[in-house]
């Protein structure tokens, strides 16, 4: 008898390229449960998704390849592991695309790669793909493209002209702790300088500026705490302008070999995912609620609160700004007050043009939120 092993046709490569893509959730990552990872009924390389503007759609998102020469311990895909290794053509890529963006079933892409040959060669099919999608068969919506570590300035600058956003992940606050994660990357030349040019190609003013931006911390590799994250985080946002920072949570034993300096053995699994949570409410508290880096307040160890939110936090550290006016309190000021969110505070603001405001349930149905809310509140 003899045995013939077949190469996996397009839909089978779909099924491993797109279930290998979990692994790079920047633009998939969320706080709410309507906006976790997950993976629509009828396909494995569907996902909702928070958009960098804040809306909320599926994409198709998937891997071109996940053979990959990179060496990130932390990675299931990196070259060391065996694992079933496949790759997609740019045209089968777009064909398939096509056919769920026909059928209404995406709204956009969302393509990255394992490294191939080298960091150009994946940038051109990456690229190849929208490409073929912009100018042949005219396509005007959606493409997230990952921009690859160590791409030439070409390829990066042909991505952006290109998308509709772009990626490239940051990984590790600073070049000491990247080095215990890869041996191959480089974090000023291979990450930071192409971060760089991408904030200068989409800046203001420049012809690409309706692209954004975006990037990824793994949290927990590398035993940094969460003050250094923070500290690039408001860099990036402050310095380079960028539209979105994403965190993922560092899954010990995912890439099968441990990692220097990693956190302690003792960390719950828990610990890193409620880490992962806190960093992006710190995300929202610099980008939608007026904080500084300045304002966040860390544990002895350098992270935040496992039990208190960092909003709550300050709060609890600022007996002196409450409570706080409801009638006639800034928006600023409102924004300070726990358990009260932008579309609250603005709500409030409409409220108070009609008329006084004289407990909380005239701001509505009282629940978790807006009880913590009254504790800091006048009325």
């Amino acid at each position: 008898m003899v045995g013939v092993i077949s190469r996996p046709n397009t839909q089978e490569k779909l099924e491993i390229l797109s279930a290998d893509a979990q692994y790079d959730l920047a633009c998939a990552c969320s706080t709410s449960k309507d906006q976790s990872r997950k993976q629509s009924s009828d396909g494995k390389w569907i996902y909702p998704v928070t958009l960098p503007s804040g809306g909320k759609s599926p994409l198709f998102k998937t891997l071109m390849s996940n053979v990959c020469t990179n060496d990130c311990k932390y990675c299931p895909l990196r070259e060391q592991m065996d694992v079933r290794r496949c790759s997609l053509g740019p045209e089968e890529t777009a064909k398939v695309f096509l056919d769920y963006y026909n059928q209404r079933k995406v709204f956009g892409l969302f393509l990255s790669s394992g490294v191939l040959s080298s960091a150009d060669a994946t940038m051109d099919r990456l690229n190849g793909v929208a490409r073929l999608l912009r100018k042949k068969h005219r396509f005007r919506g959606y493409i997230h493209l990952k921009i690859i570590p160590g791409a030439s300035d070409a390829a990066i600058e042909e991505a952006v002209s290109l998308a509709s956003a772009v990626s490239l992940n940051i990984e590790t606050p600073g070049k000491k702790r990247l080095a215990k994660v890869s041996n191959k990357k480089r974090y000023i030349q291979d990450i930071i300088e192409p971060i760089k040019l991408i904030s200068r190609l989409t800046g203001r003013g420049s012809r690409y500026q309706r692209v954004k931006q975006t990037t990824q911390f793994i949290v927990g590799a590398t035993g940094e705490p969460d003050e250094e994250i923070i500290k690039y985080m408001f860099g990036l946002y402050e310095r380079l302008k960028m539209h979105r920072v994403y965190f993922s949570a560092y899954q010990k034993g995912l890439g099968d070999e441990s990692i220097d300096g990693e956190q302690n053995a003792e960390e719950k699994p828990t610990d890193i995912l409620m880490r992962e949570h806190r960093l992006y409410q710190v995300d929202f508290l610099l980008r939608k609620y007026g904080f500084k880096e300045s304002d966040i307040l860390f544990e002895k160890n350098g992270n935040l609160s496992l039990t208190t939110d960092p909003k709550e936090a300050w709060a609890l550290r600022h007996p002196e700004a409450f409570p706080v006016n409801i009638n006639r309190a800034s928006r600023f000021s409102l924004l300070r007050v726990p358990g009260l969110g932008p579309v609250t505070v603005k709500r409030i603001l409409e409220q108070r043009k009609s008329g006084r405001i004289r407990h909380i349930e005239d701001v509505g149905k009282v629940g978790v939120r807006l009880e913590k809310a009254k504790k800091y509140l006048a009325f």
